[in-house]
């Protein structure tokens, strides 16, 4: 099977940084309420969160495609996973 070719690309030092965030992450981490959102709209509204994200994720040493997850968009304190 053939990786998902990225959904966003997100600047870091100069470079396209290619990643990708599912659908269903950005509705519950997003818009949990909502009941007829758009993925590229959702993602539109929360970019610069989701590009930090991206960020702190290559930072920490993830190599592109970066997947990003739930547990990306929100602080991990109390969730396990520290």
């Amino acid at each position: 099977m053939r990786p998902r070719a990225p959904s966003i690309w997100v600047p870091i030092d100069g470079a396209l940084v290619g990643a990708t965030i599912r659908k269903e992450t950005l509705h519950y981490c997003s818009r949990s309420t909502a009941i007829d959102d758009q993925p590229l709209e959702t993602y539109q509204l929360h970019a610069q969160v989701i590009d930090a994200a991206v960020r702190r994720r290559v930072s920490g040493g993830s190599i592109e495609p970066v997947m990003v997850r739930d547990y990306d968009l929100h602080d991990a304190v109390g969730k396990g996973i520290e």
